[in-house]
């Protein structure tokens, strides 16, 4: 019986050393060895608790090129105070089939979501693109704008959230502590005026967006939430819009507004134009924004492992 020990990192160390990876590479090299078929990506798999006590959603992910698989499981469990959310993942050696790290997946899912988020702004927005819009103004928006302030060169960048009301001095110092260039705005109307790329970065579950209102065809982005078929943009506008998401193959079956939209309004998942992993392969083309493009990720494990992966190689360089 084997007698390995994971090396264990908890929530802080885990964010001290997420500063000393480049994360967007990361994911982009993990998608190319994705189209490469260096790497498998299972569907999620979840798991609901008797009696409705929650569920949890275990995320997988071989890296063959790495010689590691692993998995990370987040449970969502009622409480009397609420719902709890946690995640862990777990690396495992494909050569000795020990485990090599646990590591808290609170701060690797926030910087690996909005990381996947950049590399498809880098893959689909127009070289031109001028103006960003976010909408959102928690941890999972301020790391998107981390992200993506150098993607293109934005002359507007435009905040809206709801949460605000009351906040607004301290949330706009902690976004223009980001980037000087981020606006805080009163409305979502005032904040998507013009935009050329819309980043949708909510807990909503219900639509907050139409693309097709726009006044011009732009690139949304969505992440959405862990809630049953959580969505930020209505299932009807799919069949208006070129939709592209993290990978094909798995994204259909989780997403609430794909979900929704073939069950109600007679979309097709072959309607995708195209995933990360051909958009960076060079399998699909650009969209030519003669309608508005759609870009919608639901997180992948082999985004987990990839950053685990770097994690755990940090760590062993300072052993």
């Amino acid at each position: 019986m084997s007698s390995a020990t994971p090396y264990l990192i908890p929530h802080a160390e885990a964010r001290r050393l997420l500063q000393q990876i480049d994360v967007r590479q990361t994911m982009r090299r993990m998608f190319q060895d994705l189209a490469a078929g260096e790497a498998v990506q299972p569907a999620q798999q979840l798991v609901e608790f008797p009696a409705g006590a929650g569920d949890f959603i275990n995320y997988l992910g071989v890296m063959a090129k790495e010689r590691v698989y692993g998995v990370k499981t987040s449970p969502y469990i009622k409480t009397a105070d609420g719902a709890l959310v946690t995640a862990w993942t777990l690396l495992m050696s494909m050569e000795t089939g020990e485990p090599l790290l646990l590591c808290d997946a609170g701060e690797l899912t926030t910087a690996r979501t909005a990381a996947t988020t950049a590399v498809a702004i880098d893959a689909l927005a127009p070289a031109q693109a001028r103006r960003l819009a976010v909408i959102g103004s928690g941890a999972v928006a301020r790391a998107h704008i981390h992200y993506v302030k150098d993607l293109r060169d934005w002359q507007d960048m435009r905040v809206y959230s709801p949460s605000l009301a009351g906040e607004q001095s301290a949330i706009h110092a902690e976004l223009r502590a980001l980037d000087p260039r981020m606006e805080l705005c009163a409305s979502l109307e005032q904040a998507i005026a013009d935009a050329d790329v819309v980043m949708l970065c909510t807990s909503s579950a219900s639509p907050i967006l139409d693309p097709l209102r726009l006044g011009k065809p732009a690139l949304v982005t969505s992440i959405s939430t862990n809630a049953p078929r959580a969505h930020e943009v209505p299932p009807a506008a799919l069949a208006e819009m070129d939709v592209y998401c993290d990978y094909r193959a798995t994204t259909p079956g989780s997403a609430g507004e794909m979900l929704l939209a073939a069950e109600q309004n007679g979309w097709s998942c072959e309607q995708i134009c195209g995933d990360l992993p051909e958009l960076l392969s060079g399998a699909v083309p650009r969209p030519d924004y003669s309608r508005p493009v759609f870009f919608r990720s639901i997180g992948l494990g082999l985004e987990d492992m990839a950053l685990a992966n770097a994690l755990y190689h940090l760590t062993r360089q300072g052993q």
